[in-house]
């Protein structure tokens, strides 16, 4: 049934993080950046704290009003997070609101970097069985400019034609702006394209709005809702 429903489409766009790439241990290079200026914080506890501020900044976003994205707007979004973390984690004690400010721009330029992404250990060979299908491959993400770096890092940047990032175009999910600007590209039709991605707003009601069928891709345990949670489920 997957089988066919991949041969559906001509063309099969990507969010990026957490659907083809991830930080790991995003929690530990914050402890050892914090360890390195003298303060100990414990990996738990920074692990529950990034949970809690990607709730808050990230899967409560609203969808409206909807306005231009920038490297600057991008930058800016994570250093809050990455303040409200840190405030959470009580450094302001130690630092000045300064030295807080300067941190969370270092962490944005370190998070940022292509040496801290892996693949998730199915994207490779599913990409690759896409591409001997036929299927045209895409991706559309909210991305800070290095991602094009990051993925031709990890070897899979030459699967994807176009590369539509949101710090680039000006356009950020969940505006389905960004989708239009996805179909106008591809040079297909909506119906023709299938979109995978990890939010639900951001990845399944955006692209819906503008006619493009879409896949909630679950790739941790904690995580609920309907959707697949490898993309080897795509493949008889």
């Amino acid at each position: 049934m997957m089988r066919k429903l991949l041969n559906h489409y001509k063309m099969v766009y990507f969010d990026a993080s957490e659907t083809l790439l991830t930080v790991p241990g995003a929690e530990l290079v914050l402890q050892k950046f914090l360890s390195h200026r003298s303060l100990t914080r414990d990996a738990t506890v920074i692990n529950e704290l990034f949970t809690e501020a990607f709730r808050l900044f990230y899967y409560s976003k609203q969808p409206e009003p909807f306005t231009a994205c920038s490297p600057e707007s991008d930058r800016m979004f994570w250093v809050n997070l990455y303040k409200y973390v840190l405030q959470k984690l009580g450094v302001d004690e130690a630092w000045s609101i300064d030295e807080v400010h300067d941190c969370c721009h270092e962490l944005y330029d370190m998070y940022m970097a292509p040496e801290q992404y892996e693949l998730f250990e199915d994207v490779r060979e599913s990409l690759q069985l896409m591409q001997q299908m036929g299927l045209r491959l895409g991706i559309v993400s909210n991305f800070a400019p290095t991602l094009k770096e990051i993925l031709r890092s990890k070897g899979i940047l030459a699967f994807f034609d176009p590369v539509i990032v949101s710090t680039e175009v000006g356009l950020e999910k969940p505006d389905p702006a960004i989708f239009e600007l996805a179909i106008s590209r591809s040079g297909l039709s909506a119906e023709d394209l299938l979109y995978i991605g990890d939010h639900d707003l951001n990845d399944i009601w955006a692209p819906k709005q503008v006619g493009i069928d879409a896949i909630q891709i679950l790739r941790y345990d904690h995580l609920k809702g309907k959707g697949i949670r490898s993309l080897r489920e795509l493949f008889p």
